[in-house]
């Protein structure tokens, strides 16, 4: 597997598989979160994930990765991800979900709409749109760690969310594995690992949620060995 594709794969998995129906108690608060990405133990770039009021009653939440080392740098691969949601019954839902992967040699983007008057949501890769029937309390891909660290926070060990993906809603289910302490860059945590029960992809995520609403960690041996771990971690605008 190429630095690029890693990195792709990375930013799919720091927001693949995280979700809650549970009520949650308060609407989300902004910060900005920086994490080390890694790849077979080596440091191959960077990932900068944001919220932020979008005005309305909705929120902006972003993931940007960026490739600072090795092949990922050469190669100039870098991902964004940016989704708006609303906070609706006390859980986040998706309104807009935004994709781009830009590389020299490849580049990759989806656009998700969600109506939710009309309940269809609308996917795009470029290749003309797909339409499919909305959830009540669906997320994207990119909103779910946000959805789980929430839940947890609220004493949750077992969740699932529908998650719109390309083709439909996808009902992923996780639960707490074991309570360990871990240590990253940002300092030592006594944390809930989390994985993902409804299949057999190889990741686990560690969180302390009464500090932090997303991972400190996040490994994931499926497509690249790839690791994640909080560098930094600021509350506010």
């Amino acid at each position: 597997m190429t630095s690029t594709t890693a990195l792709r794969t990375f930013a799919a998995g720091l927001v693949l598989a995280f979700s809650t129906t549970a009520a949650l108690a308060a609407t989300p608060t902004p910060f900005t979160a920086t994490y080390q990405v890694s790849q077979g133990g080596q440091v191959i770039g960077e990932a900068v994930v944001t919220l932020k009021p979008a005005g309305n009653g909705q929120w902006e939440y972003s993931n940007q990765t960026h490739g600072t080392s090795g092949l990922a740098a050469a190669l100039g691969a870098n991902s964004i991800e940016t989704t708006r949601f609303r906070w609706n019954n006390n859980v986040p839902e998706t309104v807009t979900y935004d994709y781009h992967m830009d590389a020299a040699i490849k580049s990759k983007q989806r656009h998700t709409e969600v109506n939710w008057t009309t309940s269809q949501v609308t996917v795009d890769e470029g290749k003309g749109p797909m339409s499919y029937a909305s959830v009540p309390g669906m997320v994207d891909r990119n909103t779910t760690p946000l959805a789980i660290g929430l839940a947890l926070r609220g004493g949750k060990q077992a969740v699932e969310l529908p998650v719109a993906v390309k083709r439909n809603v996808e009902t992923q289910q996780f639960k707490v594995a074991a309570k360990e302490t871990v240590k990253v860059p940002a300092g030592s945590f006594q944390t809930e690992r989390v994985e993902r029960s409804d299949n057999d992809k190889a990741f686990s995520a560690w969180y302390a949620p009464q500090k932090y609403p997303v991972p400190v960690k996040l490994a994931q041996s499926d497509g690249g060995n790839l690791e994640l771990q909080l560098v930094s971690f600021k509350s506010g605008n």
